[in-house]
Parts: structure tokens; C-alpha cells; sequence
């Protein structure tokens, strides 16, 4: 699994790529945490390149959501069986914002 970060319209954009599994969740943990100790108003995490979700990296999405409080909105970027079908599955789409395209959750900021 790989992150990168990037500042696009106001919101900071965390893209994961590859699988979230329980070896791989701890470093999403950690990305996430680094973003959110600069208290952006905005994070989007976009798992349109994650090929593997499983509950450890869900689990690291809640936590994500719970941190962040009011001070930061999360949406979260999936499309696909490897990603929003567990979040939907899950009823996570109900705790966060849910998108199939980064433009339609940058668009939600705006």
C-alpha cells in the first residue's frame, strides 16, 4: 500500500493505492494522523486505487472520523466491489460522506 497527499480546492486529498489489510492499515493510521494534526478543513482519502479493503482498514477510517470531530470533514473516495461495497455493506456510508469520483467530493466542499 501507498499514500500520497495533495491540496486540491481547499481540501486535502489523501490517495491510497494497493490493499488495506491488518499488515498495511497501521501506515494508512499514520498518514491520516499526520494530515489531521494540521487540522485541514477538509480531508478527502481516496481509495479509488485500493484493490483490497479489509475491516482493519475500515476500522482506521472510523477512528479517522471520530478524531477528526467537527473541526475537519471526511469524505471518503470509493468505487467498486474492492471498496464501496463493504463500506455500504458496513453502513459506513452513513458515518461519513461517501463519493465515486474525487471531482463529485471535491465538488461537496465547495
Amino acid at each position: 500500500m501507498t499514500t500520497s497527499i495533495a491540496a486540491r480546492d481547499g481540501a486535502t486529498v489523501l490517495t491510497v493505492t494497493g490493499e488495506v489489510d491488518l499488515a498495511t492499515a497501521p501506515a494508512l493510521e499514520t498518514a491520516i494522523e499526520a494530515i489531521l494534526g494540521g487540522k485541514p478543513a477538509a480531508l478527502i482519502i481516496d481509495l479509488t486505487a485500493v484493490s483490497f479493503l479489509a475491516s482493519a482498514g475500515m476500522a482506521v477510517l472510523v477512528a479517522a472520523h471520530k478524531r477528526a470531530g467537527a473541526a475537519t470533514s471526511i469524505a471518503v473516495v470509493a468505487d467498486g466491489p474492492a471498496t464501496s461495497r463493504q463500506l455500504k455493506m458496513t453502513s459506513l456510508d452513513q458515518v461519513f460522506s461517501l463519493y465515486s469520483t474525487l471531482d463529485e467530493a471535491l465538488a461537496a466542499f465547495n
